[in-house]
């Protein structure tokens, strides 16, 4: 037998409408077409599909066992046609995320709390495990985005910027460094670097300033997350090197001294970089954009709930 989805609907509109004329109007051809197709299957079975001098029309039980996987097959090709078409119209798709950088987590959940809103059928996922690996997994199609702030010339890969942000010093309120207006490459000598877990070319505070400068730390040690590394510091166990977005509601704690690093300060840009054949996708175009405008966002309402500065 050579059954087609066609017959497959057709058999459904029978039985759902009760007669050839219904069911033809339902399935836009003529009835005479409608009657040759019935014809045509019945042959191709060997077996009759309906018992033809009931009214309404009625199912024989070879019809009926067809039917049963009419209902099985068609929801599942219909429900696999519309996600096709959401694929085609930017309505919906696969956004996998890989992250760079252990403090991204920071200001990524809020712009996909805000995304899923505006995309619900977007399936979105965020891949850690991949993390150290993920420019060569975004070339693979394995993931769809990679935060990083690290751009590579790579083909069929375009890094599109997010925004500025600043790596500075984070030390106890209690430390030595804690007095200066700034550090400088050479206040780390002798200091317990508390970083997160990823190699030295990964961290602004070694890219930027360390090696450049060919400074080295007393120690190094590697905590996995951002809270402990606040907790660490707090307790004068070590200083440590955070972008901005990190350390902003810290600024007026107690606990802790937030510094620029060199007196002019160090600027880094992040980026997300996604597949060229991506960058047409609405809903990728609608993420970047939250990207880049919800941090500004919550900037903003943090300067204004701390309010114009005191009077002197």
């Amino acid at each position: 037998m050579h059954i087609e989805f066609r017959h497959l609907r057709t058999i459904r509109a029978i039985h759902a409408c009760g007669g050839l004329a219904k069911a033809a109007d339902q399935l836009n051809i003529t009835q005479s077409a409608l009657s040759h197709q019935i014809k045509g299957l019945e042959d191709q079975a060997g077996v009759e599909l309906f018992v033809r001098r009931s009214k309404p029309m009625t199912l024989s039980a070879a019809g009926i066992r067809l039917l049963r996987v009419a209902e099985k097959v068609l929801p599942e090709i219909e429900a696999l046609e519309a996600e096709f078409s959401g694929v085609r119209d930017g309505s919906s798709g696969r956004l996998h995320i890989a992250i760079e950088c252990h403090a991204c987590f920071e200001w990524l959940f809020p712009v996909l709390e805000a995304f899923r809103k505006n995309w619900p059928d977007v399936d979105v996922d965020i891949r850690p495990g991949l993390a150290f690996d993920a420019l060569p997994a975004l070339q693979k199609e394995e993931v769809d985005l990679v935060v990083s702030s690290d751009p590579e010339a790579l083909r069929g890969i375009g890094f599109k910027p997010l925004f500025d942000y600043e790596p500075v010093f984070l030390a106890s309120a209690l430390h030595p460094l804690a007095q200066k207006d700034f550090v400088e490459a050479a206040d780390f000598r002798g200091q317990t670097l508390i970083t997160y877990p990823v190699d030295r070319s990964r961290l602004d505070v070694f890219t930027e300033l360390l090696t450049p400068a060919k400074v080295e730390p007393a120690s190094i040690r590697q905590v996995e997350l951002t809270a402990v590394i606040l907790l660490l510091v707090a307790s004068n166990r070590g200083v440590a090197v955070l972008p901005d977005w990190v350390v902003r509601e810290l600024r007026t704690s107690t606990d802790y001294v937030v510094r620029p690093i060199t007196e002019s300060g160090l600027t880094k840009r992040l980026y997300a970089a996604i597949r060229d054949d991506d960058a047409s996708k609405p809903f990728m175009a609608h993420l970047l954009k939250l990207a880049r405008e919800i941090p500004v966002r919550l900037q903003r309402r943090e300067a204004v709930s701390k309010g114009p500065p005191a009077a002197p």
